[in-house]
């Protein structure tokens, strides 16, 4: 049966049905605009050749456009309630198979492997809950998966800090570790009203389009990481004070490193650019 999973009485009639509630600890909103879906599924661009690993699915409204041009789509879904669901709102694809677990505890790596080998392409596509955003992106992009690209909606907010560039204002620890492993764009925002329940707050979808090497050669990518993370630790504070209070580095060791490179003294992670961060981790932990 094919359900029109944008429109609002059936959405409402099949949750009835199985007797689905909506969680705020999972952050579940579903879309119910028509065009979206069909625009997320576009830019991702999946063929026949392609396994597409869609995180969250909800009822399926994305799933079913992105089943349409993909060779495989796995979607892995936490809310047991909604099993029963998807089994029957995409019951019509035989390509779309439901992967029952938390994609932050799955072993992805291991999952394309045993499971979806065989595909010469990989791509992940969300409606990602805002609570849990940034711990997926990073694990998508720690666990050196065999992903080129990432599509996700995430909250406008959220989407202008993965795809700031290191050096601006917007830019975080995650918008360098983006920025480590690939590039990032905005390709266009999405209303609040285009979700059930409708969020406090708008949305946008980013597509990360993945290094197939390293561009950034450090010696060291887990100190990298943790200086990073200590650099944004505390925005307000400068770096040294940032950073020194974060891990067993000195201020002096700090400033050394910044007066070799030519970085004024008072500078703020947010200032520094992906070079900067790359040659201070090296300075700090290789010297």
């Amino acid at each position: 049966m094919d359900y029109n999973l944008c429109d609002i009485k059936t959405v409402e009639a099949v949750l009835k049905k199985y007797g689905f509630s909506f969680s705020k600890s999972l952050g579940q909103n579903f879309l119910i605009d028509s065009e979206v879906c069909p625009k997320m599924a576009e830019f991702l661009g999946a063929d026949e050749k392609t396994l597409v690993i869609e995180i969250g699915p909800g009822i399926g409204v994305l799933t079913k456009e992105l089943c349409k041009t993909a060779g495989k789509v796995a979607a892995i879904e936490l809310d047991k309630r909604l099993y029963p669901v998807l089994e029957e709102t995409l019951g019509d694809f035989d390509n779309f198979e439901l992967i029952e677990g938390d994609a932050m505890k799955l072993d992805l790596k291991a999952l394309i492997s045993e499971k979806f080998s065989g595909y010469e392409k990989v791509k992940v596509c969300a409606n990602l809950p805002y609570y849990i955003t940034s711990p997926i992106i990073m694990k998508l992009l720690e666990s050196e998966l065999p992903i080129c690209e990432i599509l996700v909606m995430v909250q406008k907010e959220a989407a202008e800090r993965l795809c700031a560039n290191p050096g601006t204002r917007n830019s975080g620890a995650v918008s360098a570790a983006v920025k480590f492993y690939g590039d990032a764009e905005i390709l266009f925002e999405v209303g609040r009203e285009s979700f059930m329940p409708s969020p406090k707050v708008d949305s946008a979808v980013i597509k990360i389009t993945l290094n197939e090497e390293n561009k950034y050669n450090v010696s060291d990518k887990k100190a990298f990481f943790s200086f990073v993370r200590a650099a944004f630790a505390q925005r307000r504070k400068t770096l040294v004070n940032s950073v020194s209070s974060s891990l067993s580095i000195s201020k002096n060791e700090i400033t050394n490193a910044l007066d070799a490179l030519s970085i004024n003294r008072s500078i703020r992670a947010e200032q520094l650019t992906m070079e900067d961060l790359v040659n201070l981790s090296d300075l700090l932990f290789n010297s």
